[in-house]
Formats: structure tokens, sequence, C-alpha cells
């Protein structure tokens, strides 16, 4: 791992959960000694990607992080167009939904409106989705260039519940389906008692640059409940891809 690649997954690291760490939780997390966790902090406190308390000596990410966020944004405003429709996506369904975007071989979420339900999912801005544990990540496949998916398909899945999906044929018949109308499902692939359907968020060329979900405690799900929630975030989906591109996307 070169010196930028180690530097990067520390920032990784961080998250709302925990958005402060000391050094040596740091260390154990990158599985980096000390000396070399002190000296990529370093570096990146000189670049303002990473900031130091002076009471409590933990890290968190810096301002260069907002300002580099902000200057993306302003050529790329992804958040700021599908706020609305994510927003009226929320109230539609009554659930939390969140939209996440491609980066880096992964699907990070961006932003969350979470349900006002007492009972109802947690998504935190900053997570990682596993690509074939998520109705996310399902959905992001299915709208994949295919040498993408087969070189996906045929890497090792991890299995986070009983329901995960990690057998090749299975994550294939699941991504066929998912492409043939529109929307994915997954029902506690990556955490139990949750149910999500995701719809892609796609380019002009009609590949999927992110995806929107809705996800509800499998309780409250049924069949009928499932299929609408898939509907529904195929219109809100579409609704973001026309207004990113200015024109409906080539496929999808």
């Amino acid at each position: 791992m070169g010196t930028v690649e180690k530097a990067v997954s520390l920032l990784k690291l961080f998250s709302v959960p925990e958005p402060e760490m000391g050094l040596s939780d740091l260390a154990r997390k990158a599985s980096f000694d000390k000396a070399t966790t002190r000296r990529l902090l370093m570096a990146l406190t000189r670049h303002g990607l990473v900031e130091q308390d002076a009471d409590t000596r933990r890290y968190r990410l810096g301002a260069g992080v907002s300002r580099l966020a902000r200057i993306r944004d302003a050529h790329f405003p992804f958040v700021k167009i599908a706020l609305p429709i994510v927003r009226d996506l929320a109230a539609q369904t009554g659930e939390t939904v969140h939209l996440s975007e491609h980066s880096a071989d992964a699907l990070l979420t961006v932003h969350v409106e979470l349900s006002a339900r007492a009972n109802r999912v947690n998504v935190d801005v900053g997570q990682t989705l596993p690509l074939h544990a998520t109705a996310s990540g399902l959905a992001f496949l299915a709208f994949s260039r295919s040498e993408a998916v087969g070189r996906y398909a045929d890497s090792v899945l991890e299995a986070f519940t009983a329901h995960t999906v990690t057998r090749r044929e299975r994550l294939m018949d699941t991504i066929r389906l998912a492409a043939s109308r529109g929307y994915s499902e997954s029902a506690q692939g990556y955490e139990e008692g949750v149910h999500s359907v995701a719809a892609p968020i796609l380019a002009h060329d009609g590949y999927a640059i992110g995806t929107l979900a809705v996800a509800a405690p499998v309780s409250r799900v049924d069949g009928a409940a499932a299929s609408l929630h898939g509907q529904a975030v195929v219109r809100a989906a579409r609704l973001i891809s026309g207004r990113l591109n200015g024109e409906p996307p080539a496929r999808g």
C-alpha cells in the first residue's frame, strides 16, 4: 500500500458515529504502527484535511475536506439537485430514504432523510454500502457495465447476515431481476430486520452513478408495500437522473 493510499485509508475511518479518534485507535483500525500513523496524520494536518483537538488530542476531519467538497458540489451538485426529490419520497413513503453516490468502487451514503416514526431504519451519512448485500448495491450493479458486474460477482462476497447473497449464480439472478423491473429489493441482506428497495440514478450514457433507496423495518413491509415502494423509488430516481442530465438517460 502506497503512502497516498495509506493516508486516504485513515480519512475513511472517520464517520458520523465516530467523528473523532485518538492516535492509538486510528493505528489499530488501520492496522498501521503508531509511528506511521502519526507521520500520516501530520501530513494530513499540514494540508488541513485533518485537525487535532488541542485539549483531547483526538483527531477529526479538517476544514480542507469541506473546501474540496464545496468545489466538487459547485461542478457536480448531486445532493443539491436530488434533495427535494429525496424529501418528497420520504414524505410519500413515511420511511427512511437515503441517497448514495458511486466513489472508488463503492457506494457512499451522501444524504439521509430519516423516517419520523419511532420504529425506523437508521442510516448514517458517510456509510459505505456493500454492493451484493444492499438494495442500493444491487440496483447499482443492475445498471453497471457487464465487465464490472462480472469482476464483482467473481470476488469473495462477505456474509453480513444469514440472508446475504453470497453465491455468484444467485447474485446474478438478483441483478437480472432488478434490471428487468427497474428496482432492486433486499430483505435483511445487510442488517437483520431491515427491508430496502432501491433504484439507480443514471448518467447520460444510461449507467448508474448512484442510487436512491427506501429502507423500512421488515415487519412493516409485505409484498404490496414493497411493490409500492419500488415504483415510487423508480419514479424519484428517474426525476433525479433527468435533472442531472438535462434530459432522459440513454437507457433505463
